[in-house]
């Protein structure tokens, strides 16, 4: 199984802690734990004699990510507001992004998002799923500095390091007609590696947010769909394995028994959307468009881009026009340029009471203290 962008399977105490509903859980919380432990034992010539091992202090929860719990409907719109991430953005400034993703969709969003008004919710979607997007690039940029390192080196030497291998075998999965056991046995000195680095960084490469908010924001109707709450499906991805979302009708007889894909929790919709444009046969459009720009020294436009996904919808260039008529009624072309503030990864969980909020607040110390919610974040793969 490939690890690039690839979580593992989410823990049960990742469900209570890191998937809890964007708009609070309707359900009481369960599997509390049994508080009373098991007195210790000691020899009482080593107490005599000597002082008992000091107990390892837990480690501090401010090397976590905080956890920051809201009463949704009550908390949402003046939190946002309290970190300047809420109202207008002016015309030309480059946007900074607080550095903060949300944990889950709820159904309950599709009740309260229609006692919004139009422009409050589409705000309310595009400031939540924002950060989500951003940190996906972060990703890719970071494995694509990776390779360009490996292609210096290359370059210079005739050879690859073992730490620049590291990211080559992880993003090597994207190229068509190569199996993990290829992967797995990928040397620094192989001979076509100037051609597979150079077809890797040909499709390892950011996509402009701008893009991504229109299509999150047109596939699950700014999160509403029932795809988006029961999977939080954001893009409308398929499958053919079984395991998705079977839609109430196929949409054509020839596409077979498909289904949307669910996901474990919203960013691993925006991961499996990256993958699909950087690696689905449909989209050598796209990518040709985008390594056009990088020739060009230009910049990543979310509408020339657009036009590379033609075959994303069976609407064609229908479906491109609504797409860009999305972003440019909603300027969401002012993110292709954003940038996180300078600041540490946050996770934003709701709760639908006041008492559900200090008891989750409860749980997350207790898992911060244990460990467990650092073992949780690492299994996550966010870096």
């Amino acid at each position: 199984m490939n690890t690039f962008f690839a979580p593992k399977k989410l823990s049960l105490i990742t469900a209570l802690l890191l998937l809890f509903a964007l708009w609070g859980c309707s359900e009481d919380s369960t599997g509390q734990q049994d508080d009373a432990q098991a007195e210790p034992t000691a020899n009482a010539i080593v107490e005599a004699v000597s002082e008992p091992e000091p107990t390892p202090e837990p480690e501090p929860a401010a090397d976590l990510p905080e956890v920051i719990v809201l009463f949704g409907k009550e908390d949402m719109v003046p939190w946002l507001e309290s970190e300047n991430w809420w109202g207008k953005e002016e015309k030309g400034a480059q946007l900074t992004v607080p550095h903060v993703m949300i944990t889950a969709l709820h159904p309950s969003w599709q009740t309260y998002s229609k006692t919004l008004p139009v422009p409050v919710k589409k705000e309310l979607f595009y400031r939540l799923m924002l950060p989500l997007v951003m940190h996906a690039n972060l990703m890719v940029t970071n494995i694509r500095n990776g390779l360009i390192a490996a292609q210096e080196e290359y370059g210079a030497i005739g050879k690859v390091s073992e730490e620049n291998m590291v990211t080559v075998r992880r993003a090597a999965f994207l190229l068509p007609d190569i199996t993990e056991e290829e992967i797995g046995t990928l040397s620094g000195d192989n001979p076509n590696m100037a051609s597979l680095l150079e077809a890797l960084l040909y499709r390892v490469d950011v996509i402009p947010a701008g893009l991504a908010l229109g299509q999150a924001a047109y596939e699950s109707g700014y999160g509403t769909s029932r795809f988006a709450v029961e999977g939080n499906s954001l893009f409308g991805q398929w499958t053919y394995k079984g395991d998705g979302l079977k839609p109430k009708e196929q949409r054509t007889a020839s596409k077979g028994d498909h289904r949307i894909k669910a996901f474990e929790w919203p960013f691993d919709s925006v991961r499996g959307y990256f993958i699909n444009l950087m690696s689905h046969p449909a989209y050598e459009d796209f990518r040709r468009l985008r390594a056009e720009l990088r020739a060009n020294g230009q910049a990543m436009d979310s509408m020339t881009l657009a036009d590379g996904l033609l075959r994303y919808s069976e609407r064609g260039k229908e479906y491109v026009d609504s797409l860009k008529g999305i972003m440019r009624v909603n300027n969401l072309t002012i993110a292709d340029d954003a940038v996180f503030r300078d600041e540490p990864l946050r996770f934003l969980v709701s709760e639908q009471s006041r008492e559900d909020v200090a008891k989750m607040e409860a749980r997350i110390a207790e898992a911060a203290a244990s460990g467990e919610l650092a073992e949780i974040i690492e299994r996550m793969k966010l870096e």
